[in-house]
């Protein structure tokens, strides 16, 4: 009952974050359905390429044996030789079926998703030892959905089966009355027919059980609002870290700021509100705003111009022009050179005067 509550509050579709970790762990959208689908057309593949000499190569080996079978001594040894001979025949002629079919259930793999390297499957878990988690298990809505596909897979495949059989039924008759070479071809072809029935049946499975599966396992990495907030503070940072990461960096830009003031050329204020304070020396390619601010900043900023004898002018068109365009520690905008100019002019003229 918790269980279901607690899934009915995932609403939230899972985050792009959520989904590489489950991946991470090993937990990946993977329809079984797929691997059978690619082993069965593996499977016909190697009757359509390699049935015609798989079995010419045993009905010769068979026959070869048959046939001297009245030579063979009777003792363990030779017995023992027949049978590793035969082993090495039928591991011979299954080879390429076998080999196909690995290689098909490889690359089902794959496409359904990346190789993924983990450990924590290894680990252990309460989950997997507890009784009332091996009943849910049992008795889950999950198990309940793979064995109605059980059962309907069994039903269709039946059913298609049974429909190619039923059709070719007076051939088969006629094998009984046929020699095992004459019948090959006959059974192949069958074969090759109820294969090609079966996987396009398997294909339809097939696809809808990865659709299925793929929304299950979106389903089951669905979030809570709570889990969704709490990725995006650990996403983006908690607010009021990132608050106090703001304070301190203002802090640290207004420490700098008063401590470049002393060596400033001139303030420009608009009397309350705004303050820049520039600097500028010979050889300098343009002044270099070095501290501003608005109301209480500028007032402290004009305070501190006092106590260092740093000239305070008040321009306000200019004030307010420098600060909406120029940063701490940039060149003056090319726009305000000449107004710029007249007022550092004038400051280096009361410092000739006063000299």
């Amino acid at each position: 009952m918790a269980e279901g509550t607690e899934q009915e509050d995932k609403t939230e579709e899972p985050t792009q974050r959520r989904i590489d970790q489950a991946i991470e762990r090993g937990e990946v959208a993977n329809s079984i359905e797929i691997n059978t689908f690619f082993a069965l057309a593996a499977f016909t593949l190697a009757l359509v390429l390699a049935s015609g000499s798989i079995a010419s190569g045993l009905f010769t080996d068979m026959r070869g044996f048959l046939m001297n079978a009245h030579a063979v001594p009777s003792d363990p040894h030779a017995y023992a030789g027949i049978a590793s001979r035969s082993l090495l025949i039928w591991a011979q002629a299954l080879a390429i079926p076998t080999g196909l079919v690995v290689v098909a259930a490889l690359a089902a793999g794959f496409l359904q998703h990346p190789l993924v390297f983990t450990t924590e499957t290894l680990g252990f878990k309460f989950e997997r030892v507890s009784p009332m988690a091996g009943i849910k298990r049992i008795f889950g809505i999950e198990a309940l959905v793979q064995f109605a596909k059980g059962l309907a897979k069994m039903a269709v495949v039946g059913v298609v089966v049974g429909t190619i059989l039923w059709s070719d039924r007076d051939r088969l008759e006629v094998f009984a009355r046929l020699s095992p070479a004459a019948c090959l071809p006959a059974i192949l072809g069958i074969a090759l027919k109820m294969m090609g029935g079966v996987l396009a049946i398997y294909l339809v499975i097939t696809l809808a059980d990865a659709l299925y599966q793929r929304f299950r396992w979106r389903q089951r990495l669905r979030m809570s609002k709570e889990e969704l907030k709490q990725e995006m503070k650990e996403s983006d940072g908690n607010p009021e870290v990132k608050g106090r990461m703001r304070q301190l960096r203002a802090a640290r830009v207004k420490k700098r700021m008063m401590a470049a003031i002393p060596g400033a050329t001139v303030v420009v204020t608009n009397p309350t509100h705004y303050a820049v304070v520039l600097r500028y020396e010979p050889g300098m390619a343009a002044p270099v705003c070095v501290a501003k601010g608005v109301d209480s900043l500028a007032l402290r900023i004009r305070a501190v111009a006092a106590e260092h004898d740093v000239p305070v002018l008040e321009n306000p068109p200019l004030a307010r022009a420098l600060h909406a365009t120029v940063e701490i520690d940039d060149e003056i905008p090319a726009e305000h050179y000449r107004a710029v100019a007249e007022v550092i002019g004038f400051v280096m003229r009361l410092r000739q005067r006063a000299a």
